[in-house]
């Protein structure tokens, strides 16, 4: 079994080898206040801001008639920026066509599930199968590329924005059938996989197939779950439709788009081969739990992983978020003082080489007014969120060190895209709330705390640069995944996987045999049958005495407990209460040179906490700062395989100290070297410290 590489990447653009720190800005929305562009460049300047994401939604202003180009507004704003030295990524603006387009050409207009085309209007209300529509979008991204591809201002491109949503019309119906002819080939092996003998489905001829409709099909599971690949399919076609134009004039240029906070949608595993960058938009709700900001960062700390994950540890962009508050949640709640530091360097910590933020400024009209922005309406520096975005501006430039550093992981989640999609379409054991979101971030979050560097893969990842795999509800195992697990293990790998796994093969037919179907061997155990649980039912995990891992106590369990029996693997808890009592609820198998544990039922309490601290203890797996952490604070680690950059961040309202481990530590945002061993936070701060990494403490 293999570790992962520490690698050094090269920065994001190598015409700015610096931390990033920008916005979203859209200056065709000031066209008649000039007086306002000037203004901005000397704002931007003052808050540390070198780079700005344009023309994102910009289609009219610079097409405002079919054929009829106007560009120069955009150059005078990019040779601004050269001349003051900004520089942007340019958006190509297909998140939103021009009325005259749709008007004309109502066949880029997207159709719903129940076969109604809309209206113009909102953003992403296009179908990419259009031909028109792929057709004015590549003159389009030809004339940008043309113009634009080499300007000294622009460092790379900005693909659409927030790509989602899917289209039901004839030409995307073509489609699909035209991508399960593809995949399967004949109807025989369709109907098989479809599982279609079941309520009369059959399909005798490919013309029978439609998409999924709420007065239709929706309970055919795997054609649910090919409908969506198709999707994820559908819209990476139409991004490398973007990407062609753009390439041809400048390859050099990189390009991004940007992703959105654990959305369903679009299998993001699909993009990794597509963009030169992985960027997302992160819009916590934070301050909602009573000054506890644990579990909020827990998650969008695994929503980083899943970013930098994407291309393999390779550092990505924070492309949106917003320095105060949002328009658009249910609570539009401000940021206390010291959390817009303390969230930006938190992506910073996860691997992100930006900070940038929706929005520059403020609109003035129409529904993102009152968002939040770095220039309020006001139209000056002197605001608190105007001085908070100086400061990440001043803090960034004391990083630029650990721009292209690695977190080095040995541990990873799956959580994976296509397995969610069957886990939430099928229909039991829980249809109240399975939770396969909420699991896989409790897992997630017991590793977190312990200041763990996580990678969140997919089943497909390569599991041999991991000491240990976490596999919360594998519900899903496509083809060749239970073989490799198995490998891992036997190669000396650490797997935990837990209740209602290996149930379902990639097209949702069960397995026969025995659940966990190809983890069986692995795990050492059959499940023969899950409880469900009502939201009083509580029952209780009773650890056997000396167990490996040294369990003590009682833990509760609720909502899903699996009846297990062992083949092969060790019990280390069992149920105390219900028929099932005494059964085990908690198994080890040892494999070859490795272990895998299986957990079968949903635990509450501190559970997780204790069972992955002793997991990692005895496996060696490294922290980024091996002490002792308060509730709240977390650490985490980028690297050069030189240095190690050790970001500690205290997510309570409380103020929190820290003892460190005897090593020698240099506090970079304060430019000391840490003299009492010991660290002081803030509510809500965040310190940054640099140490050799092959320097051992000081005993």
């Amino acid at each position: 079994m293999t570790h992962q590489n520490i690698i050094k990447y090269p920065p994001i653009s190598e015409r700015v080898p610096r931390m990033l720190h920008g916005a979203d800005y859209n200056p065709e929305q000031w066209q008649q206040y000039p007086e306002v562009l000037e203004e901005d460049i000397r704002l931007m300047k003052l808050a540390k801001c070198n780079v700005m994401s344009v023309g994102i939604f910009s289609w009219v202003s610079l097409e405002p008639e079919e054929g009829v180009f106007t560009f120069e507004w955009l150059d005078r704003i990019l040779d601004s920026f050269a001349e003051n030295g900004i520089y942007a990524f340019l958006a190509t603006p297909s998140g939103a066509r021009p009325a005259w387009m749709s008007q004309k050409y109502p066949e880029v207009l997207r159709v719903e599930s129940n076969r109604v085309r809309n209206l113009h209007g909102f953003r992403h209300n296009h179908c990419f199968t259009s031909p028109v529509y792929r057709e004015k979008v590549r003159v389009m991204n030809i004339k940008l590329a043309e113009r634009y591809a080499n300007h000294p201002a622009v460092i790379g491109w900005h693909i659409s924005n927030e790509f989602g949503g899917e289209c039901h019309c004839d030409y995307c119906q073509n489609a699909f059938r035209t991508w399960l002819q593809d995949k399967y080939g004949t109807l025989d092996k369709l109907n098989h996989a479809w599982w279609t003998a079941f309520w009369s489905h059959t399909v005798t001829n490919w013309s029978q197939v439609e998409s999924p409709a709420p007065h239709g099909e929706t309970q055919v599971h795997a054609m649910n779950l090919d409908w969506r690949r198709f999707v994820t399919d559908q819209t990476a076609d139409f991004i490398k439709h973007e990407i062609v134009p753009l390439k041809t004039v400048n390859p050099a240029l990189p390009v991004a788009t940007n992703l959105m906070e654990f959305f369903e949608g679009l299998n993001y595993w699909k993009f990794a081969d597509l963009l030169d960058v992985i960027s997302w938009d992160s819009y916590p709700t934070w301050h909602d739990r009573g000054g506890d900001e644990s579990r909020q960062a827990a998650k969008v700390a695994m929503m980083h992983d899943i970013i930098r994950s994407i291309k393999g540890g390779q550092p990505w962009m924070l492309m949106e978020s917003t320095p105060s508050l949002t328009n658009w949640q249910e609570v539009s709640k401000l940021k206390r003082p010291r959390m817009h530091l303390l969230s930006s360097l938190q992506a910073v910590a996860h691997g992100s080489d930006t900070v940038q933020y929706f929005q520059w400024r403020k609109s003035r009209g129409s529904s993102e007014k009152l968002h939040g922005a770095v220039v309020d309406h006001v139209g000056h520096e002197h605001t608190r969120v105007f001085g908070d975005v100086t400061e990440v501006g001043n803090t960034l430039e004391k990083l630029e060190e650990v721009i292209g550093t690695s977190v080095p992981a040995e541990a990873a989640v799956i959580f994976d895209w296509e397995n969610r999609w069957g886990v939430n379409d099928s229909h039991g054991p829980r249809n109240k709330g399975v939770k396969y979101e909420e699991t896989a971030e409790a897992h997630y979050l017991a590793l977190w705390e312990q200041g763990v560097p996580v990678d969140v893969i997919p089943m497909d990842a390569d599991f041999s640069r991991y000491k240990l795999v976490v596999a919360p509800m594998l519900y899903m195992v496509r083809s060749g995944v239970g073989e490799r697990i198995q490998k891992f293990v036997e190669n000396g790998g650490i797997f935990v996987a837990t209740y209602w796994s290996g149930i379902v093969d990639e097209h949702d037919l069960c397995f026969l045999g025995g659940f966990p179907g190809p983890l069986r061997k692995t795990l050492g155990i059959w499940s023969e049958e899950i409880d469900g649980l009502h939201d009083h039912d509580r029952n209780r995990i009773i650890p056997v005495a000396g167990n490996e891992l040294n369990l003590q106590g009682e833990y509760g369990a609720i909502e899903l407990c699996d009846l297990i029996h062992t083949e092969g693997a060790e019990v280390l808890a069992v149920y105390g209460s219900d028929f099932y009592t005494g059964r085990p609820a908690l198994t080890v198998n040892r494999l070859g040179h490795g272990k895998a544990y299986y957990i079968a039922s949903r635990n509450i309490g501190p559970f997780h906490s204790h069972f992955y601290q002793s997991v990692i203890d005895r496996a060696g797996i490294s922290k980024a700062l091996d002490v002792k952490l308060p509730h709240g604070v977390n650490t985490a680690i980028r690297t050069d395989g030189v240095h190690d950059y050790i970001f500690i961040m205290n997510f309570t309202h409380k103020q929190q100290e820290i003892v460190l481990d005897g090593r020698s530590y240099e506090d970079m945002l304060e430019d000391r070297v840490i003299e009492d061993g010991k660290v002081q936070l803030q509510d809500y701060a965040v310190k940054v410290l640099k140490r050799d990494r092959h320097k051992p403490a000081i005993v």
